[in-house]
């Protein structure tokens, strides 16, 4: 990947400074973006999507720290380069602590800024999140977006790929656990081997053993060959174990067993086989809260959990609504010889402002009836109501929204505080009077929580 298909955020408050930077890092063919504060910056990156941000330490109102801080709570494979002319080493300690990539103290010089600047690229996988056609996309080529979210997460994704490590995506069904998981192993070392998937909740107790390891000939009723397993097919490549909350116990046990030694032994055989598969994991359950229950065993949960993905659902990136859809139509059209091009203004306000409980599946179903049934080019608000089995939620004004979060938000504080203002006055940062003012606001009596 070239210098120009980077995109870098420069931050700082001295205007001299950042023309200068800038000037470097365009030289050197680099794409960048200014800001002249932390607030500016935390606005813009979710527009110029940077592989990239460089913050001066010191500014007015929110500090490089700060927003370091808010750039891992919600871009946690972003990496961060800090400039200070007032560093120490204490201040550098601190910072690498917390995951800056690296801390310059100002004046610093092109060749190490651009050294710094390199290695953070080159190290970050941030630059394959890119969807444009700058760079070959081949290993994410199925997954359709242009949610910051999900670009972020693909940052991830790719970063775990390159690494080998056991991975457990999490979401509701139909976010694309699968497509995802493909996706990784495209990235991955083990590309040119086989992907392998399983849904271990389709597949009845009595048979999921035989068909994850396999099965000797004559080992039980109908086996009437050798039978080589899922793991000996998925062998050099990516086993992907789909619903893995819903596997037995006692396959639990057997399935850390083969992680641990790297060997399986097929149902019926006293020959063990030695093994070479990588995992991806997925499930829409809570498994932490099953491992509490004794329902999941907690030595299996922490060999596979070890990089945790956890896909949003549809209605959390309603952004991509409307290029799914249009990809859905494109699909369904072409398989039905239909010439539908496009969707009705009313019909793309229906789909924006729908629940979507279930996700992109849902979201799949709705555009191939309504272009199954469509008599005309343009599809209709009606048709895609019709195919709706629920009644479209609508978006809520941002107001409403705020007023939501901020109820919502007071009543959880009072939840853990048991009704003790003070306490929950502490804990959102707010002093007594004025949290008081936001109880009455919403008319929530803190009595009401009390023990």
């Amino acid at each position: 990947m070239s210098n120009n298909e980077y995109r870098i955020l420069l931050v700082d408050d001295d205007e001299d400074l950042l023309r200068l930077l800038s000037m470097r890092l365009r030289g050197n063919g680099y794409e960048v973006s200014t800001a002249e504060s932390g607030e500016e910056a935390l606005g813009r990156i979710p527009v110029v999507r940077p592989h990239l941000v460089i913050t001066d330490l010191r500014m007015e109102g929110m500090d490089g720290m700060a927003v370091f801080d808010a750039i891992r709570k919600n871009h946690s494979a972003l990496p961060v380069i800090i400039l200070t002319a007032h560093g120490s080493i204490p201040d550098a300690v601190e910072a690498t602590k917390r995951g800056v990539f690296t801390f310059l103290t100002k004046p610093c010089s092109s060749k190490e800024l651009l050294r710094e600047v390199a290695k953070a690229l080159s190290l970050s996988g941030s630059g394959s999140a890119r969807a444009d056609g700058g760079e070959d996309v081949f290993w994410r080529r199925d997954i359709i977006t242009q949610s910051t979210m999900i670009e972020d997460l693909l940052c991830k994704a790719k970063l775990a790929a390159e690494s080998g490590t056991s991975v457990m995506i999490r979401g509701e069904s139909g976010t694309g656990k699968e497509l995802l998981a493909q996706a990784i192993h495209r990235a991955s070392a083990r590309a040119g081997k086989d992907f392998v998937a399983v849904n271990c909740g389709a597949i009845p107790d009595t048979l999921l053993e035989s068909e994850l390891f396999g099965h000797a000939k004559g080992a039980f009723t109908g086996a009437d060959r050798n039978y080589p397993g899922l793991f000996m097919s998925a062998h050099e490549g990516t086993l992907f174990l789909d619903e893995i909350g819903d596997m037995p116990l006692a396959l639990q046990v057997k399935l850390l067993r083969v992680l641990q030694e790297r060997q399986i032994r097929p149902v019926g055989s006293t020959k063990a086989l030695n093994v070479d598969v990588r995992i991806i994991s997925a499930t829409h359950r809570d498994l932490e809260e099953e491992v509490k229950t004794g329902t999941f065993r907690e030595d299996l949960y922490y060999r596979l959990n070890v990089v945790s993905l956890e896909l949003p659902t549809l209605a959390d990136r309603r952004e991509d609504i409307p290029l799914l859809a249009s990809y859905f139509l494109q699909k369904f059209s072409a398989e039905t010889g239909k010439k539908v091009s496009g969707f009705s203004s009313e019909a793309l306000e229906v789909l924006l402002a729908g629940s979507w409980p279930g996700n992109i599946r849902q979201l799949c179903n709705v555009v191939e009836q309504a272009v199954a049934l469509s008599t005309t080019q343009v599809i209709s608000a009606d048709l895609i109501n019709n195919a709706f089995r629920d009644v479209p939620e609508e978006i809520p004004s941002f107001a409403d929204a705020r007023r939501k979060f901020e109820q919502e938000y007071l009543v959880r504080l009072l939840k853990i505080t048991s009704g003790n203002v003070s306490q929950a006055a502490r804990l959102a940062k707010r002093n007594r009077t004025e949290f008081y003012k936001l109880l009455s606001r919403h008319h929530i009596a803190p009595a009401l929580f009390k023990s």
